[in-house]
């Protein structure tokens, strides 16, 4: 079987990487890698090279020249993107396309694949986002793909109501959580040289992305009061990573510069690498934000996630996942708790909705079995 796997983003390419390892190995299948969006751009620290060092083969790169994060612009690279996908499809003729999750240039990969007649499989739908215009987008996606690989029980039925075939819906988890379960973490030690930062007493990982449903004037409110909520801590390092290629991306980014420059004890990282990543969220107290890691991944390592405002509304939780709006002093009541005696004593108890044990196994046993002739003949299912 001839797949073209499609990354546009340095979180995504994280957890599609082993299953596509695994397809590497397999004389079953033949895997193409395409390469577009954020993995391109200089304001995110062009990944390539980063999944070069995977030793994954890129067959293609599809630059959407991301750099202005105006809702136009994002129309922009959502059209070349159909455009480009449309030409690359055309030339590879896989059996079938694989993508994953909710963005705009993966939107743009399907529709093309809708045109080209080209099957596809979807990782991570179902799933509910109510703060960004992703929402709508993800349940697209649904309707355009014919193989669904779910990541909870709630998502599967959620699918199955969007009327799809149930024999097409496999629940397997996160491969975000299969990856973190089986990667082995870099010492504090070893973070500190490589990243030149010290951890102090208190240590937080802060992602957050832009709500594309909110203005641009919305969005910098929301991260300034983030930025004051913190700005008084005491013997406390804060390491920030990137929002996503959003809208309003760029307003972000400016504050949190802005911050850094007054705060001696924070740091931003354009782009850590999974190995990198994954140990800092092993190393630090909590993460704070809205990243969908916070709330995927951060539970299996038995520590909390502050996720503030609206983006993440609807995602199915952990106990360890604390929802705030974003008010300063709301913000600050959270920290607090986040480091209380009882909230570190239930993280214990915690078990990840997410995780499904071998999940690229899953598809991989799923992908062997089924059979594509005539799948491209979808019809609506009533329930």
């Amino acid at each position: 079987m001839k797949i073209c796997i499609v990354t546009g983003s340095r979180a995504e390419f994280f957890i599609l990487k082993n299953l596509i390892k695994k397809f590497n190995i397999s004389k079953f299948f033949k895997d193409h890698v395409v390469i577009t969006g954020s993995h391109l751009s200089k304001d995110f620290g062009n990944n390539f090279n980063q999944i070069s060092s995977s030793k994954i083969n890129v067959v293609r790169k599809l630059n959407l020249k991301i750099n202005n994060d105006n809702e136009s612009d994002i129309s922009q690279y959502f059209s070349l993107g159909v455009k480009l996908f449309s030409n690359t499809l055309n030339k590879i003729k896989p059996d079938l396309l694989m993508i994953l999750g909710d963005r705009y240039e993966i939107y743009a990969a399907a529709v093309a694949a809708c045109f080209n007649r080209v099957p596809i499989a979807h990782i991570h739908g179902g799933e509910r986002t109510e703060g960004v215009i992703d929402e709508a987008l993800r349940h697209s996606i649904t309707k355009l793909s014919h193989i669904h690989f779910v990541s909870t029980k709630e998502h599967y039925n959620r699918v199955r109501q969007l009327g799809e075939n149930k024999n097409y819906i496999c629940n397997i988890g996160s491969l975000g959580v299969e990856s973190l379960n089986k990667s082995k973490f870099l010492s504090r030690n070893q973070i500190e040289k490589k990243l030149k930062l010290k951890f102090r007493k208190k240590n937080i990982l802060i992602t957050y992305h832009s709500e594309t449903l909110k203005s641009r004037s919305q969005n910098k409110k929301n991260i300034i009061t983030i930025l004051n909520s913190l700005k008084k801590m005491k013997n406390t390092t804060l390491i920030f990573t990137m929002p996503g290629a959003d809208s309003n991306f760029k307003t972000i980014i400016s504050e949190i510069k802005k911050f850094l420059k007054k705060n001696n004890n924070s740091f931003l990282f354009k782009s850590l690498g999974d190995e990198l990543y994954y140990s800092i969220c092993n190393q630090v107290d909590f993460m704070m934000g809205n990243s969908s890691s916070g709330i995927i991944e951060m539970p299996s390592y038995k520590k909390g996630t502050i996720n503030i405002g609206n983006r993440q509304n609807g995602r199915v939780k952990a106990k360890s996942v604390i929802d705030v709006d974003c008010n300063e002093k709301k913000i600050k009541s959270k920290i607090n708790f986040l480091y209380s005696k009882k909230f570190n004593q239930n993280l214990k108890k915690i078990k990840n909705p997410y995780d499904g044990g071998k999940s690229s196994d899953k598809i991989i046993k799923f992908l062997k079995k089924v059979n594509l002739k005539g799948i491209l003949n979808k019809k609506f299912i009533d329930y």
